[in-house]
This record gives structure tokens, C-alpha cells and sequence, in this order.
């Protein structure tokens, strides 16, 4: 199967009021797996006019708006009524096929893509007619959670540890993260949990 594992940093977690300040997007195809390392990805730093966030978002970005702020010339740089744009050429490029209205529909996987991220795709121009995310999502914390001890799905730092990475620190930069998805998606590629009884 092949999908995109997508990640955001924004300047808060509100969609209508906050904003994307970059994405990453990184396809796997679990029947063709090459190093995480040379996966295609999308990586865009998104300039607004201006920046409405909360202090601890913004902090915790401060290395992004210091890369917003730099007048050096940046490939990656783009406007939000872009971000779409130019992901779907990307999609379109590694072999994603439009559906019957002409947008890209995908398969995403991402740490709280369905409650997160995709809130502040649909504020984006072009979402659903450009780009769209097919309605079933994959999150890690699913395959990672402990059903007799959690009383909620772990978070990406969780399902590091008990995925048994060496360094179970999350990045908080898009592309990064969006690997670690991958990364902890794989070990189920293999042998789906339905079949590990058999």
C-alpha cells in the first residue's frame, strides 16, 4: 500500500485562528520499502504576513520563524494558497492518480493526523479539490497502545519507547517526525496483528 505519513508545525492548535508554518510529507510504499533515508518527501515552510500563535507553539518553533525570517533565497519557502499547489504536483510526480473530480485523494498516516492536521488542511485553499485525505487514517498510536494499562492512546514520545527506538525524543520538525511515523508503522507491514495468531 502506498501512502504519505504528513506532519505540520503550526503556531497553535486552533485551525480557523492559528497557523501552518511547515509540512512535511514523506511517501512509503509498504510493497517497495527503500531506507527511510531516501523516501520521496515534500517539505514546505509556509510565510504568512504575519504570525498569530501561542507563546508555547512559537517557542517551541523558534528555529522555523528564525528560517521565516532569513532574506537568503529558500526552495522550500512558498505562501499558504501554495502549500496545496504544490503538494499536489508532488503527489502527481511519485504516481498518486486524481479521482473522478480531478483532486488527488491519499492515504495519510501521521501521529493525531485526524484530530490535528487535517483541521488545518481543509483551511487551506484547494483542499478537496485539489488534495484530500481518504477518510481512513493511520496512527501509530494505535498499534502501540497497551489496552490494560493506557486510559489513552500513547503519544509519539510513548510509542518511541515501547517501539524501542534509541532515542525516543520527538523532533517536532515535519519531516522528522513524519519518518518516526513510518518508522514505527513498518514493523506491522509484515505481520498484521489479524495474523498473528495464525
Amino acid at each position: 500500500m502506498r501512502y504519505i505519513s504528513l506532519d505540520l508545525e503550526t503556531t497553535g492548535g486552533r485551525p480557523a485562528r492559528h497557523q501552518i508554518l511547515e509540512m512535511a510529507a514523506v511517501v512509503e510504499d509498504s510493497k517497495n520499502l527503500r531506507p527511510l533515508a531516501e523516501l520521496p518527501y515534500f517539505r514546505r515552510v509556509v510565510r504568512h504576513s504575519e504570525y498569530v500563535g501561542t507563546a508555547g507553539a512559537l517557542a517551541l518553533n523558534a528555529g522555523l520563524l528564525r528560517e521565516l525570517a532569513s532574506k537568503e533565497p529558500n526552495p522550500e519557502l512558498c505562501d499558504p494558497a501554495d502549500l496545496l499547489p504544490q503538494l499536489r504536483e508532488f503527489l502527481l510526480v511519485q504516481g498518486f492518480k486524481t479521482d473522478k473530480k480531478d483532486c488527488v485523494a491519499v492515504t495519510m498516516a501521521g501521529k493525531n493526523i485526524a484530530s490535528f492536521d487535517l483541521g488545518f488542511l481543509r483551511e487551506l485553499p484547494g483542499y478537496g479539490t485539489l488534495v484530500r485525505a481518504e477518510p481512513a487514517m493511520l496512527d501509530p498510536a494505535a498499534f502501540y497502545l497497551n489496552w490494560r494499562k493506557d486510559s489513552r492512546l500513547p503519544t509519539m514520545q510513548t510509542c518511541k519507547a515501547r517501539a524501542g527506538f534509541a532515542d525516543d525524543t520527538v523532533a517536532h520538525q515535519a519531516l522528522a517526525d513524519a519518518l518516526d511515523v513510518i518508522e514505527l508503522l513498518r514493523p506491522f507491514y509484515e505481520t498484521p496483528v489479524y495474523k498473528r495468531s495464525e
